[in-house]
């Protein structure tokens, strides 16, 4: 697999050189100094946060429909004990039709069995409910428009409903360099093959049907992972990263309904460098006039990996109709049990221990300990404590401030231009106005892990705009032999009969 990647990247590189391209192209922005009049695009604006609720929501798990290891009724019994409101299954081409239902597709078996091993059986669940392996009973509705899943003590008492997001699927299931893209509430995508470096097709697709799609963990697909500094991941004068970085800001200048990136999910170690994309990318697209969502997953292949990344999402009520329309307006956290990133982790620690409370100093001293003991060492929230949650922003547009109210915090960062350039869970645009471009966004970290607040864009005279420029995307070339052959052998009706043999 290594090696196909190595290959993939020089014939990209390639061609890159020999077709020509332009980036985005932006104005010249005036240098903020001093007083600025700022508009800021909240986009947690319409929250009511006395009446709504926050909902911790998982998009992105798999099950042995593919690649993972444990069944949908494991994985969602384990999700549930975790106190989940939402879950999304979202398994390597094959499309989530209900819990009480799995489609296998015997191709990507075959690859799976080739590439990853055999998963194991499928087991969905009972349509007239049945029993939990902690005793509970559990039970299945429809109501409002969607499907939960609920479970019952053996003394009657019913706990709380788990939402399914309809359509839940993971995209280029056979992808060899994993271009993989995540989707929900359409139907899109059951059995399609192939989807090597092909982003679009996906986004493209799911955008017209009306769903909506994220670009899952891009330092995969990228390679940036394994770079042993952040300033070397996602190095704009790379010839590489350049490729890469202008490829994702066309696709979500050009798809709204793609939200935005996975920038923290399944441990952090392959996504540790991707706030860095992530707050390039912001730079890049939000001149446009769009904002760039950012969500954390666990990215679930087996029970053990559950509850290692998640959103909260904040809705009036847990229905389909909110929930999307959430993930659309990006009223929601990306939070993550785990933070992988050795320079994040020693700024944090600095911070944490210079503060006056000495829980805080504590737990910075223990960010310390952890990069004594391994430079590269993460860290890993224990499950049994809460991370930090907002409970509250306010937006102050005539003094151009913004202030959060959380809970189990010990350290806010505010970031602009991957850069943070304030502390504390008030910012005054205005003292920072020389640090600030088009946005500004705030990390929350605690015992419990760390929170991403969505970004607040920034309107101002001077700031920075763009028409988007023009790119040209030959991911075609990368995935044409390696794709035609997955898709031709998926097509012959023998490819049944022989994995029935090999069973």
């Amino acid at each position: 697999m290594k090696k196909a990647k190595k290959i993939l990247a020089i014939l990209m590189v390639v061609c890159m050189l020999t077709v020509s391209y332009s980036t985005l192209a932006f104005a010249e922005g005036t240098e903020n100094t001093g007083d600025v009049d700022y508009t800021i695009v909240n986009p947690y604006e319409d929250v009511n946060w006395i009446t709504w609720k926050q909902y911790k929501a998982d998009l992105h798990n798999h099950t042995t429909a593919s690649d993972g290891t444990d069944t949908l009724k494991d994985m969602l019994e384990q999700q549930y004990a975790y106190d989940f409101d939402i879950a999304a299954v979202t398994d390597h081409g094959v499309v989530d039709y209900g819990w009480t239902r799995q489609e296998v597709i015997p191709a990507m078996e075959i690859f799976i069995d080739l590439f990853k091993g055999r998963a194991g059986d499928i087991v969905p669940l009972e349509s007239r409910g049945g029993e939990a392996a902690n005793g509970n009973t559990y039970t299945l509705t429809t109501k409002k428009g969607g499907n939960y899943y609920t479970q019952k003590t053996p003394a009657g008492i019913e706990l709380q409903s788990m939402l399914r997001v309809p359509c839940g699927i993971e995209h280029n299931p056979s992808s060899l360099n994993n271009a993989h893209v995540n989707s929900w509430f359409v139907d899109y995508g059951h059995g399609l093959l192939g989807g090597t470096s092909d982003y679009e097709t996906p986004i493209k697709n799911v955008h017209e049907m009306g769903g909506l799609s994220v670009i899952n963990h891009p330092g995969e697909y990228t390679n940036a992972r394994d770079e042993e500094e952040t300033a070397d991941a996602y190095d704009y004068n790379d010839t590489m990263y350049k490729y890469y970085i202008d490829k994702f800001s066309n696709l979500l200048i050009n798809y709204d309904s793609c939200i935005g990136i996975d920038i923290n999910s399944k441990g952090d170690s392959r996504t540790r460098y991707d706030r860095k994309l992530w707050d390039i990318l912001l730079t890049k697209v939000t001149p446009t006039g769009r904002n760039v969502f950012a969500i954390a997953t666990s990215d679930a292949h087996s029970t053990d990996a559950v509850y290692t990344g998640y959103t909260e999402m904040v809705m009036p009520s847990n229905t389909v109709e909110n929930l999307k329309e959430c993930m659309k307006k990006g009223e929601f956290f990306a939070c993550s049990k785990n933070l992988g990133n050795p320079e994040e982790i020693t700024e944090i620690a600095n911070y944490l221990t210079e503060s006056i409370d000495p829980t805080a100093v504590a737990l910075g001293e223990q960010l310390k300990a952890i990069q004594a003991e391994d430079p590269k060492g993460k860290y890993e929230a224990p499950k049994d404590v809460d991370a930090p949650v907002v409970t509250a922003i306010t937006v102050e547009e005539e003094a151009d401030a913004i202030t959060l109210i959380t809970l189990n915090a010990k350290n806010i960062r505010w970031i602009a231009d991957g850069k943070t350039i304030a502390t504390g869970n008030r910012i005054d645009l205005d003292e920072h106005s020389d640090l600030i471009g088009n946005y500004v966004r705030a990390e929350i970290f605690g015992e419990g892990g760390i929170v991403y607040t969505q970004p607040f864009m920034l309107e101002y005279e001077g700031a920075e705009t763009s028409d988007g420029g023009s790119f040209t995307d030959l991911w075609f070339i990368a995935s044409v032999i390696p794709d035609t052959l997955v898709r031709l052998l998926g097509s012959l009706s023998i490819f049944e009969t022989i994995y029935g043999w090999v069973a």
